[in-house]
């Protein structure tokens, strides 16, 4: 029994391998250039991507399970229908997908409402799938760590409705716990949606003062600039993606991010252990 794992090399795919090898599965990486792999000991390794089919084709051979996980790019739902078709045509039934939470309901925003049409399709496709739907990556903050540490602000407008901020690498453990469930389950098993949330729901002046708690030092939240956020993104990332984000930080000001009734409770069982906090992270970071 092999599992496929796409994005490989990236800040959730790795640590998806790592969970995977330490518990012992046959791991098949699909990677673009296997020389910078540099994955566990015992990872086969399949060079290729979303978009080419005679690699995806080979890679999908004999696998048993498929983590799909395709970054924010223009193509996004080009590149799932591709991969979703070529698992089918391998005879691959079961997948864990990696979505976003509210990705029915940030309807406008292009990288949520790609992944719900994603979602979609794999129902109607009729795989057996965990569909995986975290909440903030906490490890987006990374980007404005120095502006935190430099300059006393918290700029992510976050607003005051309040976000679930999940750890990148309790999401990973999570999509590892389901891979294996899925690709060890002597049928495939019902479909289910799993919501991959923190153990608290912060607004920006909640994440401000964790800061200064960690610092000891004040540290202000920037506000609710969203066409600031779009401006300042600009500056290393593609105008689309910089515009995404904008839209999607507009819908934490109107909506929030609020996890659903039992959310917590659900992934700390099956964590068998807390949810790694904000506090965590930023003391992490800060250090």
């Amino acid at each position: 029994m092999t599992i496929l794992v796409t994005g490989a090399t990236g800040s959730i795919g790795r640590h998806v391998v790592t969970q995977l090898a330490a518990r012992g599965a046959d791991i098949r990486a699909l990677v673009r250039d296997p020389a910078k792999a540099n994955l566990p000991a015992g990872v086969e390794v399949a060079k290729g991507d979303l978009l080419d089919i005679g690699s995806l084709r080979r890679a999908l051979e004999d696998a048993s399970t498929l983590f799909l996980l395709n970054a924010v790019v223009p193509d996004e739902f080009t590149q799932a229908l591709v991969a979703l078709n070529l698992a089918r045509e391998a005879g691959v039934e079961r997948i864990v997908y990696l979505s976003v939470i509210h990705s029915d309901v940030y309807v406008n925003v292009p990288h949520f409402a790609g992944k719900f049409g994603v979602e979609r399709m794999i129902g109607r496709m009729g795989f057996s799938a965990t569909i995986l739907r975290p909440a903030y990556f906490m490890h987006n903050d990374l980007m404005v760590r120095d502006v935190v540490l430099n300059h006393g602000v918290y700029p992510m407008p976050l607003g005051d409705k309040g976000l679930t901020m999940a750890d990148a690498r309790d999401i990973a453990e999570i999509a590892a716990i389901e891979l294996l469930r899925r690709d060890r389950a002597a049928a495939p098993l019902p479909s289910s949606t799993i919501n991959v949330v923190g153990p608290q729901t912060l607004t920006g002046a909640d994440v401000a003062a964790i800061w200064s708690g960690v610092l000891q030092r004040p540290v202000a939240y920037g506000g609710d600039d969203t066409a600031g956020l779009e401006r300042n993104l600009q500056a290393f990332m593609p105008p689309w993606m910089a515009y995404d984000m904008r839209l999607m930080s507009e819908r934490f000001l109107t909506d929030g991010m609020i996890p659903e009734p039992g959310d917590v409770e659900r992934l700390t069982a099956l964590l068998g252990r807390p949810l790694r906090s904000y506090r965590d992270f930023a003391a992490e970071a800060a250090a």
